[in-house]
């Protein structure tokens, strides 16, 4: 069945998590009537019988991880697992019991909407407290792992530093055996595993921790495919010692993941977003959702359908195609978007047939054939400069040398192939369905691509912010109107080379001597697998 299981871990992650997993739970279908969705559940999700012996469940593949106070009102008992909610049925002690609990937090009203069948209120960020007050799905109990040792937002001990991340981990692990306790069930219940992936932060505690849970799960599973989203905050909304020491951290994760995982996925919101997204940059809400939605539509061909054929593929081919030298692990993931129709005139999204998005080259002359790649118009790559700069935070000015990459693109219909050129003398292009599909070989320094083409749009759920507005009108794009379109692409390219030599020239001072030159020289091999002078499939020029 190819299925994927997940790793999340902290506050971040899931809040992005959450709105992944709603996503997935609005493809099932429940009539008879209505058409097999072309997205195969098993590869998520996980069947099983609950409590009472009876109910079938469908919950997801993961397992979630946060620090104490984190969980909000979610119970790691639920409606379906109820029963399990007894002290007595696997107490030993005869005597009378004094059971202390501390008290819970109140389901917010989405929450209880839901629970009750009745239609949710419009959600909020001032109604948002924590990721799971706009949660659509169960899950089980094993999924749910508190960590007691640290608290959501302590001041006394703040969970921030890579290194208490790493203790932390070492701490649980030398204890319970902590991949072989919470992951081992869920690998054995896949018949054929393409994965795992891991939403972590990236320059806070949970990048130590992250780092150490790679190393275990590539010791565990050495052959697997492990995709890591790293997720960091915007640095330049903090003070100066504290970007330093998100730095710092991002440096040590990305050296250490770097040597376990498959492909390394560096994220953040950019501060300069295109017009037609507004986002409250204070709500993990908000910018969750924003990050999601890039991520589900780029990952969108490993969970389709056998018979999608050419849209289909699996981690482990995205990966193959992304990393063609065997070293470049790092890759950058970009997004665009397209309002709707209005829903009067919107068709069934089966048959849509809405003007086809052009993808635009990077304005080199197409015969030369250097750098050409598609370039989107939210780049998610975070800034690794101390002091921030406009070109070293989302889209860059200078369009850097695209060897491989992978586009997924949801709601175009099918074209006749066509090529414009618009009055800047850039190249767009428009590609039937054979030719989208075709995976290309690089040709001189053409980039590797590949590309997926489905109609199923991003839909926009009531548990969704709405943060994308119509470009023409000025108005939020809901449900209502079917959903986004979206194009998104996964790449390795220069610009990895170009922030990672940042990075390490920030965080040069901020180690010890014997760290800052073992760290100082992964950070140097790591961007040397990404200069500019890499050529696909050629043996001519001179080493470095």
């Amino acid at each position: 069945m190819h299925e994927i299981i997940t790793v999340q871990l902290g506050q971040r992650s899931n809040y992005l998590a959450t709105h992944f997993w709603n996503t997935q739970e609005s493809y099932f279908t429940y009539s008879p009537e209505d058409p097999e969705s072309p997205v195969n559940h098993d590869i998520h999700w996980r069947p099983g019988i609950g409590a009472d012996g009876h109910t079938e469940t469908f919950m997801p593949r993961t397992v979630v991880y946060d620090l104490k106070g984190g969980f909000g009102s979610m119970r790691k008992i639920n409606a379906l697992y109820e029963s399990q909610d007894d002290p007595t049925r696997t107490s030993l002690w005869g005597g009378s019991t004094v059971v202390q609990k501390q008290q819970p937090i109140e389901p917010s009203a989405y929450q209880q909407s839901l629970d009750s069948g009745l239609p949710p209120p419009t959600l909020t960020t001032s109604s948002v407290r924590y990721w799971s007050d706009y949660s659509r799905v169960y899950y089980h109990p094993r999924s749910v792992v508190q960590i007691n040792e640290y608290e959501v937002n302590s001041s006394l001990m703040p969970f921030e530093r890579w290194s208490t991340g790493k203790e932390l981990f070492d701490g649980i692990d030398k204890e319970h055996d902590i991949v072989d306790r919470d992951l081992r069930p869920f690998v054995e219940e896949a018949d054929q595993m393409q994965g795992i992936q891991v939403f972590t932060g990236l320059d806070d505690a949970w990048g130590g921790f992250a780092s150490e849970y790679t190393e275990r799960l590539r010791d565990e599973y050495g052959k697997t495919v492990i995709w890591v989203w790293g997720l960091q905050e915007p640095i330049r909304r903090v003070s100066r010692p504290t970007k330093l020491l998100r730095l710092a951290n991002k440096a040590r994760t990305l050296t250490e993941v770097y040597k376990q995982a498959s492909i390394v996925i560096p994220l953040a919101v950019p501060s300069n977003l295109p017009r037609g997204i507004e986002i409250d940059w204070g709500s993990a809400w908000h910018t969750g959702g924003l990050l999601a939605s890039a991520i589900e539509s780029v990952t969108l061909p490993s969970r389709l359908r056998e018979s999608m054929g050419v849209n289909r593929d699996t981690l482990g081919g995205m990966t193959d195609l992304l990393n063609v030298m065997g070293k470049q692990t790092v890759a950058g993931l970009q997004m665009s978007f397209s309002s709707p129709p209005a829903a009067e005139d919107q068709p069934a999204q089966a048959d849509s047939r809405q003007p086809q998005q052009q993808v635009r080259l990077n304005g080199e002359d197409e015969e030369d054939g250097e750098g050409k790649g598609v370039h989107l118009d939210i780049d998610f790559s975070p800034s690794d400069h101390l002091d921030h700069k406009p070109w070293s935070d989302g889209y860059w000015k200078l369009k850097p040398k695209v060897f491989s990459q992978i586009i997924a693109r949801r709601g175009y219909p099918d074209t006749d192939g066509r090529r414009d050129e618009d009055e800047d003398g850039d190249v767009e292009m428009e590609m039937d369905q054979g030719e989208r599909n075709r995976r290309r070989r690089p040709r001189g320094d053409e980039p590797v691509t590949q590309t997926y083409n489905s109609t199923l749009r991003v839909p926009l759920l009531d548990s969704f912010p709405r943060i994308f507005k119509n470009t023409e009108t000025g108005e939020s794009i809901s449900g209502d109107n079917g959903g986004l379109n979206v194009t998104t692409s996964l790449s390795t390219d220069s610009s990895v080379s170009t922030r990672l030599k940042m990075l390490r020239q920030t965080v040069n001072m901020s180690f010890g001597v014997e760290d800052r030159e073992t760290l100082m020289n992964d950070l140097a091999q790591m961007a040397d697998e990404y200069h500019e002078g890499w050529s696909s499939g050629s043996d001519e020029g001179e080493d470095d």
